[in-house]
């Protein structure tokens, strides 16, 4: 079994691959070449930064989103996206202006807006999941409902289907942690950087059949 971490030059790839290696029966190995992308059993696209900058970054490698999306929607391999490359699988990010996601999961990546002005944007520390009706049973969420987690981020999922929505955590409002349809799943807090909760979540992630 291959874990594959996709390198499209954004940064903190080392940490989740770090992270991927402890629970992973199998190797993991970091690359931005497609055709190892398309070898792989699993597929993880972390991210930090900005929306549109991540987005070019990867859409700037020859062949490789055209790689990711035939693994994650032509074949329906498991895969995760992590924090932006969670926020990728939108219809669009409104960072700076309005642009275009995958489109594998409808909904809008939009900036935070909590209902108390003392809350400072980014969102940045630990809080707690809450799982949806949709995510209660998901085999990847097992046992993460009211778990703590580590969030660092300025803008938020706001998913079209409710569906989609598979975890939420509180920042003054309804704030969306956890995305998923299919054999898709994406996560806006850093499981790399939850310690012993966010390596139940890639462990269970990796012995995932959808």
């Amino acid at each position: 079994m291959k874990t594959v971490v996709v390198d499209y030059g954004s940064g903190n790839l080392r940490s989740a691959a770090k992270a991927l290696e402890r629970v992973s029966p199998g190797p993991v190995e970091v690359t931005d070449r497609p055709e190892v992308v398309s070898g792989a059993d699993y597929l993880v696209v972390p991210g930090q930064g900005a929306f549109a900058d991540c987005r070019q970054g990867l859409r700037s490698i020859d062949g490789l989103y055209e790689a990711i999306a035939d693994f994650g929607v032509t074949r329906g391999r498991p895969f995760l996206g992590i924090c932006i490359g969670m926020q990728l699988m939108a219809t669009q990010g409104l960072e700076h202006g309005v642009h275009p996601g995958f489109d594998w999961i409808p909904g809008d990546i939009a900036p935070l807006c909590p209902a108390d002005p003392n809350l400072k944007i980014p969102q940045m520390g630990w809080n707690s999941l809450r799982a949806t009706n949709s995510g209660a049973a998901h085999p990847v969420l097992e046992g993460m409902d009211g778990e703590d987690v580590y969030f660092v981020h300025s803008f938020a999922f706001e998913t079209a289907q409710a569906d989609h929505q598979l975890m939420i955590t509180d920042y003054a409002a309804d704030v969306t942690a956890v995305v998923g349809r299919d054999n898709m799943i994406g996560t806006q807090f850093h499981p790399e950087k939850s310690q012993t909760v966010g390596l139940k979540l890639l462990s269970q992630f990796l012995r995932w059949k959808p």
